[in-house]
Formats: C-alpha cells, sequence, structure tokens
C-alpha cells in the first residue's frame, strides 16, 4: 500500500440532481449500501449521530479491519430544498420554461459539442424533449380519430385534452420527465445568472472547509460531486480556494473526486465563462488532488473524456481520468436487472459494490486507503486489503508507477 492508512478522514458529498425529501431516507439509503460494502470486503462498519442542519446532513461512519479502523465524519450537501422549488413551479411553467432551456442548449451550439464529445450523452439531453414531444403527438393523433369518427370538435378538444392530462399523470412521473425539464431549467439558471440560495450556501460550506483544513485532526480531506453535484463542487472548491489560496498545502491533503460527473454539461456551453475559469482555478492549485471517474453504460456522463481539454482549457494540471466498468461492480443477476434502468446505473456510483473492483464508493469514502492512492493504482484498493480485509503491507508505490498520467483515460 502507499503510505500510512487514513484514521481519520472528513467528506463532503454533493449529489446530483435528486430530491431527497428527508435526513432519514439519506441516511437510510447510506445504510443500506454500506452493509453491501461490508460483505464485499469483509469489513464491519456503523453509522452513527446523525445531525440535520440548514446546509448539510451529517453523521459518522467507523468502519473497522482486522487491523484497522477508520473514523469518518461524512457530510452530505443539501440542496433538495432548491430542486424542490423548482418541483413546486406549475406544470405548464415547468414545460415553458424547459422547452426554453432545451433551446438555449441548442442555439448556442451546446448540444453540437456533445454530439462531439460524446454522442451518448447528447441522446440524453434529446431524451425528454423527444419522449414529451411522442407523447404530446399520441394524444393528438387520438384526438384527430375522435373527430373522424364523430366528426365533432368540442368531443375530439376533449378527447385530446384528456389525453395530455393522461400524459401529464402517467408518464411525466413515471418517466421523471418533471425532473429532467427542472434538470436543464436550472442548469441554464446557473449558467447564465446563478442561483443565490445555492451560492450562499457554498459560500458558507467554503468558509466551512476552510477552517477543516487547517484545523481538523483528518488525515484527509475528501470532496465529492456526483453528476450534477461535481459542478458544485468545483464551485465550492474554488470558494474555498479564493478565502484561502494556500488551500491544503500545509495540514491536511484535499482530494476532489468527480464521479459520474456532468461537468461538461455546464462546461461546454459558451456561456459558461464563470465555471469554466473556477475549473480551471480548481485544476491548477497543486494542493487538491482531481480524480475524475467515468463508465461506458452511464449514459449520464461523459465517458473516456478529458474534462479540461474538451473545455480548450490548459491540460498541464488536468484531472486523473479513471474509466471502470460498472458491471464488474455487481453480480450478474444484479447488473441484468438494471443495464437499461440508467438513473440506477448513475446511482451505482454512490452506492455498494457486490464485487471488489477498482472503484468503490464506500472504500474511497471510509477506507483506509487515502482516496488519491486508491484513483492512481491500477486497481483501486484491491491489491491492498486481504480477504479477511486486513491491509496488505508492501512497498510503497511511488506516483511514477502508479497507473496513467493526469488526464489518461484508463
Amino acid at each position: 500500500m502507499s503510505g500510512k492508512p487514513v484514521a481519520k478522514r472528513l467528506v463532503f458529498h454533493i449529489g446530483g440532481y435528486d430530491p431527497i425529501t428527508s435526513h432519514a431516507s439519506a441516511q437510510r439509503r447510506f445504510v443500506r449500501e454500506i452493509a453491501r460494502f461490508q460483505r464485499t470486503w469483509s469489513v464491519k462498519a456503523a453509522v452513527d449521530g446523525l445531525h440535520d442542519t440548514a446546509d448539510q446532513i451529517r453523521w459518522n461512519v467507523t468502519t473497522t479491519g482486522p487491523d484497522w479502523l477508520v473514523e469518518t465524519d461524512y457530510r452530505l450537501v443539501r440542496w433538495h430544498d432548491v430542486i424542490e422549488a423548482f418541483g413546486r413551479r406549475s406544470i405548464g411553467s415547468r414545460i415553458s420554461v424547459g422547452i426554453l432551456a432545451f433551446l438555449d442548449f441548442v442555439l448556442t451550439g451546446t448540444l453540437w459539442r456533445y454530439l462531439l464529445t460524446n454522442w451518448r450523452y447528447a441522446l440524453f439531453f434529446l431524451y425528454p424533449l423527444v419522449m414529451f414531444g411522442l407523447f404530446i403527438a399520441a394524444a393528438c393523433l387520438i384526438a384527430l380519430v375522435a373527430f373522424k369518427i364523430t366528426g365533432s370538435i368540442p368531443t375530439a378538444t376533449g378527447v385530446g385534452f384528456f389525453g395530455i392530462v393522461a400524459v401529464l399523470a402517467g408518464p411525466w412521473r413515471w418517466l421523471r420527465l418533471g425532473d429532467l425539464f427542472d434538470d436543464w431549467i436550472f442548469s441554464r439558471e446557473y449558467i447564465r445568472c446563478g442561483n443565490s440560495e445555492i451560492e450562499q450556501r457554498l459560500d458558507r460550506l467554503a468558509a466551512e472547509l476552510v477552517v477543516a483544513a487547517t484545523n481538523s485532526a483528518a488525515d484527509e480531506i475528501l470532496v465529492v460531486g456526483h453528476s450534477l453535484g461535481a459542478v458544485l463542487a468545483v464551485d465550492l472548491l474554488d470558494r474555498a480556494l479564493k478565502l484561502h489560496p494556500a488551500l491544503g498545502r500545509k495540514k491536511i491533503p484535499i482530494t476532489f473526486l468527480s464521479v459520474g460527473s456532468s461537468i461538461l454539461k455546464i462546461g461546454l456551453h459558451p456561456k459558461a465563462v464563470r465555471f469554466r475559469r473556477a475549473v480551471e482555478r480548481v485544476a491548477n492549485s497543486r494542493a487538491i488532488f482531481w480524480g475524475d471517474y467515468q463508465a461506458l453504460t452511464d449514459v449520464l456522463n461523459f465517458y473516456k473524456c478529458r474534462p479540461m481539454a474538451e473545455m480548450g482549457l490548459s491540460t498541464e494540471n488536468e484531472a486523473t481520468v479513471r474509466v471502470v466498468k460498472i458491471s464488474r461492480m455487481l453480480n450478474d443477476d444484479m447488473y441484468q436487472r438494471i443495464r437499461f434502468n440508467f438513473f440506477r446505473v448513475h446511482c451505482q456510483f454512490v452506492s455498494g459494490n457486490d464485487r471488489r473492483t477498482s472503484y468503490d464508493y464506500f472504500m474511497l469514502t471510509c477506507g483506509p486507503i487515502s482516496a488519491k492512492s486508491q484513483t492512481l493504482a491500477p486497481d483501486g484498493a484491491v491489491s491492498m486489503i486481504a480477504d479477511d480485509g486486513g491491509l496488505i503491507a508492501g512497498v510503497p508505490v511511488s506516483e511514477s508507477e502508479l497507473l496513467g498520467n493526469p488526464g489518461a483515460a484508463t
């Protein structure tokens, strides 16, 4: 293994555009998934000390193996209140503003950039609008059939209206089209004018991060951004660097992991100048290690892409890209059940694994090996953890021996 084991870790996790309605449900999900981590790695874990504040949900995690113990201060950054505010808008408003957001991304050439960078993500971009259009077209077709049968315009109009209502009551919710429309509305707002509530929260958390980086007893501070949360994680780190330019240089190393990231969703928009500058400042901070995990089967992330290069930024200090296979994380029957559910596949980045593999969310956030060492090692923590969950002693691994240069898609 590389370096001494981690005994204390502070984790800031920022999730994607996924409303979590209560602190209890967030912790239940965490406890359920960490149970799989325990079985897979032959370790033990205990979760307690739930604290719920306006900005974050906190709990303590204690993980143990035969010869190690890690105490993790886990902080889930809240922004479901912002997400829920978008969801409380009228359906008419969400549809009209959502279409405006889609047109913005199309007319600015951002969709074309998606196609050039990762065509799978471009298809995901089109998915909610195409599905909604098909359902509306089907309702109109039914109305046309009704008119041909009855010859009555009021009857046909009523049938068409009923069809649209049925779409909004059924597929609109089942396929999460409302959330997807809101996601794009939020993204456009974030790019064009920002979101004051998010910005105020990130300012408070950035000040908290700076204090922790200088006074915490942690061996490692880990900032994890999943999906669109990776964008907010960049913003958080950039604000912390503005408060304290020497962040991470002296006492406690800081690692940033973007997993299943939507950084390019924002970064490829020509108006996202402020965000690209933030990415560049974070990447250029030599004291912050950035690892970017991507997967082919996750259509919600940009697969096998170098974020800095795709945004036209300097690649001198870019992220270390790791391409992982979700099929290797799960048992065959589980993978077959979820492989066509793209939301569930996307969430595997923050779920427990059935198999030991190079990427394991809970090993990264709660394990005894630093997140940086796991990211750089060819097989993550696999060759560092024995069958019984104990640490495997060995010659410390130098960075020259670790897999890939920064930016290498491996």
